[in-house]
């Protein structure tokens, strides 16, 4: 049985205060760099320079593309899924060390702003085009860099830190 008392002790530690404002803040970056792009997006491509350019592409699949489709049916599951993730790992995140809870946050920062925007647009807006020469990476958006940080900070504990 859920124990709402001991639940709400948990989120009322400092630490996890911490934890939920630098979720907050990335996700208030997110929608700031992400409404930005919407508003004043007339060009078909902003040139940056010869490395970044700006190109607005709606995702309608994960992170850099994959799983996209048409059918409204594998987006909603999808986006079921996700949001399952996201409560998860704020769960998870609640109950973690110091190092963890940093880390989540920036993951679930991110997962939350995009998560936002499957929900209003239907789709992801993903805007930064990084390039050398004909070589393009994915396109992508500041929720994806805190995610990737974020997942790459917990492989790297994973890696050098014995338990």
């Amino acid at each position: 049985m859920i124990d709402l008392k001991e639940i709400k002790n948990k989120i009322l530690k400092k630490e996890n205060f911490y934890f939920l404002l630098i979720i907050f803040v990335i996700f208030i970056l997110d929608r700031y760099s992400k409404i930005q792009i919407i508003k004043d997006f007339n060009d078909p491509v902003i040139y940056i320079n010869e490395f970044l350019n700006f190109d607005l592409i709606w995702n309608t699949g994960i992170g850099f593309g994959l799983l996209s489709s048409d059918s409204t049916l594998f987006y909603n599951l999808i986006s079921g899924v996700i949001s399952t993730v996201i409560v998860f790992l704020i769960f998870i995140g609640l109950k973690s060390d110091k190092y963890d809870k940093s880390v989540f946050s920036l993951i679930i920062g991110g997962a939350v702003g995009n998560f936002y925007d499957r929900l209003i647009y239907n789709a992801v807006p993903d805007f930064i085009d990084l390039h050398y020469n004909n070589f393009h990476w994915f396109t992508f958006n500041l929720a994806d860099i805190f995610i990737t940080i974020g997942i790459i900070a917990f492989l790297m504990k994973g890696f050098f830190v014995k338990n």
